[in-house]
């Protein structure tokens, strides 16, 4: 795993075994995800979304805590996978990195509590697949408008972005900041500190 230009993301490359069968891979792996995140991945939830070409999911984040990490995969089809720094006081608020998650190369990102997740479906039927640190809890779920100018994040061009009527009425990032949804980054350092897996039980 490799560390992504925002603090709490990172991407994995997966070595994969080829031969006349098919491919073999190991889509996580714990002690090299210890290893660069120094904490678990304590998982309460897995997703599973299909999506059309074109279709735009996200920005989506959660209240913290307890916040909401996500280890993202795409099994079939591909996506154009963007991360956010939601985070107020953060040296790189309001920055996006995107990745392309596909079937080929079989590349997950990780993003820590606090920061925003989207993604926009290259190929029809594009299935992503998701494991969560905490289960889904609309009361503390939200969302920034992924089209959001101030954002500018870079959807494909030649697709017209389709949203879920719920992603289509998501406040600006301004708007979202001036009603306080926006976590604070200072809480979330000192939340993910909190999970840090302890020196005596780290792997060797």
């Amino acid at each position: 795993m490799k560390s992504l230009s925002i603090e709490g993301a990172w991407l994995y490359e997966p070595l994969l075994h080829d031969d006349e069968r098919g491919t073999f891979l190991e889509v996580f792996q714990s002690q090299a995800f210890e290893l660069a995140t120094g904490r678990r991945l304590e998982l309460a939830q897995v997703n599973c979304s299909v999506s059309r070409r074109g279709v735009v999911r996200g920005v989506h984040f959660a209240d913290l805590p307890p916040g909401q990490a996500k280890y993202v995969t795409c099994v079939r089809g591909a996506v154009r996978d963007v991360i956010v720094d939601l985070r107020t006081g953060s040296p790189t608020y309001r920055a996006w990195e995107a990745v392309e998650l596909d079937d080929r190369d079989r590349r997950a990102v990780f993003l820590s509590e606090g920061l925003g997740h989207a993604f926009q479906a290259i190929t029809d039927d594009a299935t992503v697949v998701y494991l969560t640190t905490s289960g889904y809890a609309p009361g503390r779920e939200h969302g920034v408008h992924p089209l959001d100018p101030e954002l500018g994040i870079t959807w494909l061009p030649g697709m017209e972005p389709l949203l879920s009527p719920k992603d289509a009425v998501a406040p600006t990032l301004a708007v979202a900041e001036a009603q306080g949804l926006l976590p604070a980054y200072e809480d979330c350092v000192r939340y993910v500190s909190s999970l840090a897996t302890p020196l005596s039980e780290e792997t060797p």
